[in-house]
């Protein structure tokens, strides 16, 4: 796909099509408001998102999590806009959303590869990566536990950059891109 060119919008009732689920409760969310949250994973339109082309690599990262008060503090931001009940905890609905927009299927510039498993497999991958933030497993993940499983995801992240500088697409507000802007305030 040449870059310059704009893609169009996802056709909704093509996404509306792939993820189908019978009208059943389960595992304390419904699987109509699963439907709803997969939905706006795959039609949302990426075009609308602020995004910027950035250079960087492990070390970056590393250095973001290793200054434990700059992490902290954008993790809690983080975690506080999640919160939607501000009761200190999330809970699978809070963080749905969040879930579905680390990309796990994408393959094509923000495009997940939809057909490629099913939507109760989706949807089972979705709850494995909830239960990875939960760790102590009573359905809902505090402050200590986001954090944690952010500061574990985040070195993975710089050990997969390695210490070759690599130029990449960034979300506005993302980690990575507050890694890259720490970095270089802190040469300025």
């Amino acid at each position: 796909m040449n870059p310059t060119r704009s893609r169009s919008a996802p056709d909704i009732n093509r996404c509306q099509h792939i993820f189908t689920f019978p009208q059943t409760n389960r595992d304390h969310i419904t699987q109509h408001t699963t439907q709803k949250l997969l939905k706006l994973s795959v039609c949302r339109h990426r075009e609308l998102l602020k995004m910027s082309v950035e250079i960087l690599d492990g070390r970056t990262v590393q250095s973001f999590v290793e200054d434990e008060g700059a992490f902290n503090d954008s993790v809690d931001g983080r975690f506080a806009a999640l919160d939607a009940d501000h009761d200190g905890l999330l809970s699978y609905p809070e963080m749905a959303r969040e879930i579905m927009s680390l990309r796990v299927l994408e393959k094509h510039f923000g495009i997940d590869e939809a057909g490629a498993v099913g939507p109760d497999e989706l949807a089972k991958l979705y709850r494995g990566l909830f239960a990875r933030f939960d760790r102590d497993g009573n359905g809902a993940v505090d402050r200590q536990e986001f954090r944690a499983e952010m500061k574990e995801v985040m070195l993975a992240v710089a050990n997969g950059l390695g210490f070759m500088p690599v130029q990449m697409v960034v979300e506005e507000g993302s980690f990575l891109k507050v890694a890259v802007d720490r970095e270089l305030a802190r040469a300025a």
